[in-house]
């Protein structure tokens, strides 16, 4: 429980890549791939209000064990303004926002948040579980903040797998252009968070260690260029997913129709 909380103190932390790192997140990611296959296909050919209740539980989920984590960080650093750094602008984090519209919102709002974290899930389940270098090199894999910080970055990709398998995606070419709104919304309202303190949402203002520093240093970290680079990498990421996308089911369609000829 020391361990776990840090109480005197963390354990040192077994680094990242190690095999305890490795093991954590691959272990939770095939629970986590298991459990979209075996509940995307039970609800495929079910009405919209059975599969939202998956999403449902997903950001129920996910919501509870973030506010645990920041409590009892607060706790941890008796610092009870330490919340303004947890707040869901992060482009991982952003699935705190996204996951609950699509479960629970309408129209073009829910298919374009659908749609968002159809293409944003598996990156930040990506980061958040094999790329997250700075956790694991801070904390020890059995500490609250890995744990916990594992468990909603996998369902950030659970989401994600479990839309595309029960057919939940619209991935409509205009649907791309809110999707682009919702994320340039939430770097406007970072880069605003971003000015008032030493804060870093979404990485606008430094790298921090992410693989931004290759535009950091390529503009030698100028307050203008560099978030416009971080930002219009984003917007290259959505139009070439859609891409890729729409590909993959032209190529799938033109087979399936070659095997009726």
């Amino acid at each position: 429980m020391g361990q776990f909380f840090g109480k005197p103190e963390f354990a040192t932390p077994e680094g990242a890549y190690s095999w305890q790192h490795m093991l954590h997140v691959s272990i939770s990611l095939i629970i986590a791939i298991v459990m979209a296959i075996v509940l995307g296909r039970k609800n495929r050919n079910k009405d919209m209000a059975t599969k939202n209740k998956v999403l449902i539980w997903t950001a129920f989920i996910m919501h509870t064990v973030e506010t645990m984590r920041i409590f009892i960080g607060i706790g941890a650093s008796y610092n009870g303004m330490s919340w303004l750094w947890e707040l869901p602008f992060f482009l991982c984090s952003m699935q705190f926002i996204t996951i609950p519209i699509a479960a629970l919102g309408k129209g073009k709002l829910k298919e374009a948040a659908l749609d968002y974290v159809f293409v944003f899930g598996f990156l930040s389940c990506t980061f958040g579980t094999f790329g997250a270098a700075h956790f694991y090199n801070t904390y020890p894999v059995l500490s609250y903040y890995n744990i916990f910080s594992n468990i909603t970055h996998t369902m950030s990709g659970f989401a994600a797998l479990y839309i595309v398998i029960s057919g939940m995606q619209s991935m409509k070419k205009n649907t791309m252009y809110w999707v682009m709104g919702i994320l340039l919304a939430v770097c406007a309202v970072a880069l605003v968070i971003n000015s008032t303190g030493d804060y870093n949402y979404m990485f606008l203002k430094r790298d921090d260690g992410t693989p931004y520093f290759i535009y950091y240093n390529l503009v030698k970290g100028n307050p203008v260029l560099y978030p416009m680079l971080v930002i219009g990498t984003f917007l290259v990421y959505i139009v070439a997913f859609y891409a890729v996308y729409h590909w993959i089911v032209s190529k799938a369609k033109k087979k399936k129709q070659q095997a009726k000829d």
